[in-house]
């Protein structure tokens, strides 16, 4: 009986030094910048577009990088995290991108557009944004362009996939940045032919 009372105390200070030990320190991501130089839209452009901020998925709306485990489970990291909200980094990255791909056109935030009455303006949802199992990033969702006046120009679905150069999460974000470009570029392609 005494040795049953030595066990429990022992197993119960093993747990205490699991608990007491630190856990590994977080990684943390930005997306890359655009393959390209940026250029920019120049403050005399023909044209000028503003960037809402993006809708996420509920899911995505987490600090954790989303990876897809099968065909319905989700899992968000708890070790490799974006290093600023996600939303943000898809706005920022979408603009810089847009001004590349529309050097006739000044991108502009949202909140930088007071007075700008004739602005198109550039609604996105996006739906997934997250590493899959069989080895792809994924990028989905839909784009809105609206005229200054409000009436819709277009709407369009997006979905891209790319492939991870590597194993693990700095190729998945390397991966996710990519597809992203291809967003940016079928946007573009959309609001040319649109406006």
């Amino acid at each position: 009986m005494k040795w049953m009372s030595w066990l429990a105390l022992l197993s119960s200070m093993l747990m205490l030094v699991g608990c007491a030990s630190p856990s590994a320190p977080a990684n943390r991501y930005m997306l890359p910048e655009s393959a390209t130089a940026p250029a920019g839209g120049s403050a005399g452009a023909g044209h000028l577009l503003i960037v809402q901020s993006p809708r996420l998925a509920h899911y995505l709306d987490v600090d954790g990088i989303v990876l897809q485990l099968d065909d319905i489970s989700l899992n968000a990291a708890r070790q490799h995290l974006w290093a600023e909200p996600l939303g943000r980094q898809l706005e920022r990255g979408l603009r810089a991108r847009l001004a590349e791909h529309l050097p006739d056109t000044r991108v502009m935030r949202e909140e930088a557009s007071l007075g700008r009455s004739e602005a198109l303006r550039l609604r996105l949802e996006v739906e997934r944004f997250q590493g899959r199992y069989d080895g792809l990033a994924i990028t989905s969702g839909q784009w809105q362009l609206l005229a200054a006046d409000g009436r819709l120009l277009a709407m369009e679905r997006f979905h891209v996939e790319a492939e991870l150069a590597d194993d693990g999460y700095p190729a998945l974000v390397r991966a996710l940045g990519n597809s992203w470009d291809q967003v940016a570029s079928e946007i573009a392609t959309g609001i040319r032919l649109h406006r």
